[in-house]
């Protein structure tokens, strides 16, 4: 008798691979409204100065695979056959093309996952978008169980405690009650405010669960990587809160970027570029914790909400 068959949504933002695909990546996440040369030209600088790409792609590949390899235990365990396929927002394989292919596999029943911790409407709201969108063409629509955030996983906020703890030891003349620890995640426009979105609590509570299993009392939360858009976007941001606590006194500032799980360009650049050269200027000695990438409670993690969404 075959077992049943439950298939797995991996969401990923996705990034570009070569310096000729930045301009369709940019105007894919700008809606299909092209960059000006000016703002294209800001965005290649920036991949530039990280290497002239980055691994965002490779990294959700070898997270998909930790999650695989989470869930075939798993499956043994139940007696069910988990089929993992990846799909990414910006990038393809994208998410519609992706559900088209589960349902040609035959897949009936399914988790659909974004690999960002916390949710909002204008976050892990816009790739159940594109899945509903996508599911709602299909003959037979696939009946998924959407995971909006998974932000308070005790696995994940281990691995991220595990990367706290190995920072720390970048400032041995600063106590781990004394050192500012600023807790950041991508920033986005301040109207999801009038919808009560839990975006904002999210970055709170995964900061403070850190904080509370790494025996931290100074923190501080901000935003950080705000589009250039007229519209406000949420604050403070994360160069602005580093020149407030060193107007404080603050002289060593730790950066948990909690709301992102991979090395990538908002990362490699925004926070090890420009955030350290603002600090630098400020007299503050400013690090950040590693990401977690494919870490293996992350992943495990990440296996463990999938079968929990599966099972009901």
């Amino acid at each position: 008798m075959s077992k049943p068959v439950v298939g797995v949504l991996v969401m990923s933002y996705g990034s570009p691979e070569r310096k000729e695909d930045i301009l369709p990546y940019y105007t894919d996440i700008r809606r299909g409204r092209p960059p000006t040369e000016e703002q294209l030209a800001d965005l290649t600088r920036r991949y530039d100065a990280i290497g002239g790409r980055s691994h965002l792609n490779e990294i959700s590949v070898a997270q998909t695979a930790g999650i695989v390899r989470g869930l075939k235990q798993f499956g043994e365990q139940d007696g069910v056959e988990y089929r993992v396929y990846g799909a990414y927002k910006h990038w393809a394989p994208r998410i519609g093309n992706v559900v088209r292919e589960m349902a040609r596999d035959g897949i009936r029943r399914a988790v659909a996952i974004v690999l960002a911790p916390q949710g909002s409407k204008m976050s892990s709201g816009t790739y159940f978008e594109q899945v509903d969108k996508a599911n709602s063409e299909l003959p037979e629509p696939i009946a998924f169980h959407q995971v909006f955030n998974w932000h308070l996983e005790p696995g994940f906020l281990a691995a991220e405690a595990e990367k706290v703890e190995a920072a720390l030891a970048l400032f041995p003349e600063t106590s781990r009650d004394e050192l500012a620890v600023l807790f950041t995640c991508h920033s986005l426009p301040e109207r999801i405010l009038t919808w009560n979105d839990p975006y904002p609590a999210h970055l709170r509570e995964m900061g403070q669960a850190i904080a509370e299993r790494c025996g931290l009392k100074n923190i501080h939360f901000a935003y950080q990587s705000a589009s250039r858009t007229p519209e406000p976007w949420l604050g403070p941001e994360m160069s602005e809160k580093v020149a407030q606590l060193a107007a404080a006194g603050e002289k060593a500032v730790l950066v948990c970027s909690v709301g992102f799980i991979s090395d990538h360009l908002e990362v490699l650049y925004d926070i090890d570029i420009e955030l350290k050269h603002t600090a630098e200027h400020l007299g503050v000695h400013l690090e950040r914790t590693g990401m977690l990438n494919d870490h293996p409670l992350l992943v495990r993690a990440l296996a463990e909400v999938i079968r929990r969404y599966a099972r009901g």
